[in-house]
């Protein structure tokens, strides 16, 4: 198999993903915060058997909601969670008692089988700002070990790479937005997507780092691209592996399960493109670089 650098396409590309996302972010078409991110309430009962989502709905509709979400949940699927956007904590009980009292009039055995949760602005606020320093100061740390164990263009290259991979996660979530809100459980996504993508990362560096030492000779390019050949068989069997158990969960399960499994897709086949076609060239134009300053 025949690799080539073609890092500079790969970086254009991701660029227009993430240019396309910005533009409609500016647009007012940006990521579909759920309300863990806006502010909301859940609330969570048991029907006492099989119901319709539609009667659900109906039922907030005609309370004057307009942003809401069902989702059927339960192993007899006689249970139902509903999430409303942008309520005041003084209207939470209001809501609450409004909705039993219509939804009763058809599910008579309707019970509250969870706690009624209130998020505020400032709890969404505080998480994405929890969730930002999280991502930083696992760069840097991760930066400083790869550092260490390699060299510092190795953990640039790295760092570079896992910051690509993020953005791509946000850039898709704005493109998918009538499909997926971004929830906390996007936040566990991405701290995932972080380890699972340094990973693929350092198994080819530590291959580059074996063939440097073997190629000394040879242009840095050549090293990475030998590289990526002998890792390209465990790259494709652990992707693939991965990639099938998410996709079945994203399939098979239920709302809650697809807010954390698509940004896991989009996550890991960014991580595997990262770690292949972009981080390795970057470590090499640096190196290159390097070599050109001292001879």
């Amino acid at each position: 198999m025949t690799i080539k650098n073609h890092s500079k396409i790969c970086l254009m590309v991701s660029a227009a993903i993430m240019v396309i996302a910005i533009v409609l972010s500016m647009l007012g078409m940006g990521i579909n915060l759920g309300i863990d991110f806006s502010g909301g309430l859940a609330m969570q009962y048991n029907m006492g058997g099989a119901f319709e989502e539609s009667d659900v709905s109906n039922a907030l509709k005609e309370m004057g909601v307009d942003v809401f979400t069902v989702t059927t949940q339960g192993a007899n699927k006689d249970e139902v969670t509903v999430r409303i956007k942008s309520v005041g904590q003084s209207d939470v009980q209001a809501v609450q008692t409004d909705f039993e009292q219509r939804m009763k009039e058809t599910y008579p055995e309707m019970t509250l089988s969870g706690d009624v949760n209130y998020v505020g602005p400032v709890a969404g606020a505080t998480l994405l700002k929890n969730a930002f320093w999280s991502v930083v100061i696992a760069s840097a740390l991760m930066l400083i070990y790869i550092a260490i164990r390699f060299d510092f263009n190795s953990g640039l290259a790295a760092v570079t790479g896992l910051v690509h991979d993020v953005l791509m996660m946000l850039a898709f979530m704005v493109l998918l937005r009538n499909v997926v809100q971004m929830n906390s459980s996007f936040i566990a996504a991405m701290l995932t997507i972080v380890g699972y993508s340094i990973n693929n990362t350092i198994v080819i560096f530590d291959r580059i780092r074996e063939n440097a030492r073997k190629m000394p000779a040879d242009d840095r390019v050549d090293v990475v691209n030998r590289s990526i050949r002998e890792c390209m068989g465990r790259t494709i069997n652990t992707t693939l592996t991965t990639l099938i158990t998410i996709t079945a969960l994203y399939v098979l399960g239920v709302d809650a399960i697809k807010e954390f499994a698509l940004p896991i897709i989009i996550g890991i086949l960014s991580g595997v493109y990262s770690a292949n076609m972009i981080n390795g060239y970057i470590w090499a134009a640096l190196e290159n670089r390097k070599l050109r300053k001292k001879a």
